[in-house]
């Protein structure tokens, strides 16, 4: 639940383009944290840490696509929006769909998801998990994934948020645009440091 690019890419979808477009943001993460939570159950901890080269080809790609994200918020920064615009712009599966797949694809560019998870569970499962454990497991990450998120997308889709965002839309994009930049550039230098 703590503001990285997940939840900039969550609110800003729902403030600009749509309610409906920030829960299926939501929902995108919400896969991409099942996707994370079947990999560390299956072991992607114990791969991460004997081939070190690959967490470094996963922080690099994950990285890339977190500047390329930051870079489009950014130039389209001064791009207007009308309220109404925004209202319009995301009705529609093609719309829906794309938002998802943004949701989907910011989630999984961050290795970091799929760390958190592989220690939590190492830490606090016993080594031989029940059938019921590894079906459950997956599911209650994606409750979780998918319910903050579209609080959060509810909670900023709603007019007064949105009215203050369209206020200072070009500002706020850049502030966004450069946020989820500097945390593409983090996870790529971090990459080196391996």
């Amino acid at each position: 639940m703590s503001p990285g690019p997940s939840f900039i890419m969550v609110a800003r979808t729902a403030l600009a383009i749509s309610r409906m477009d920030g829960v299926a943001a939501a929902l995108g993460m919400g896969v991409g944290g099942v996707l994370f939570a079947v990999a560390a159950l299956l072991g992607l901890q114990a791969l991460l840490g004997a081939v070190p080269a690959f967490y470094a080809i996963v922080k690099v790609l994950g990285g890339a696509y977190l500047l390329y994200l930051g870079y489009l918020i950014w130039r389209g920064a001064s791009e207007p929006l009308s309220l109404a615009a925004t209202q319009t712009a995301g009705k529609g599966k093609r719309a829906l769909r794309r938002s998802f797949l943004l949701g989907l694809g910011t989630q999984v560019s961050n290795p970091k998801t799929a760390v958190v998870y592989a220690s939590i569970f190492v830490s606090l499962l016993p080594r031989e998990l029940p059938p019921a454990a590894l079906l459950g497991l997956p599911l209650l990450i994606f409750a979780i994934e998918t319910g903050w998120y579209s609080i959060v997308a509810l909670a900023l889709s709603a007019p007064s948020p949105r009215a203050t965002y369209l206020r200072s839309k070009s500002k706020l994009d850049r502030i966004a645009g450069g946020v989820m930049a500097a945390l593409g550039i983090k996870l790529m230098v971090g990459a080196r440091q391996l």
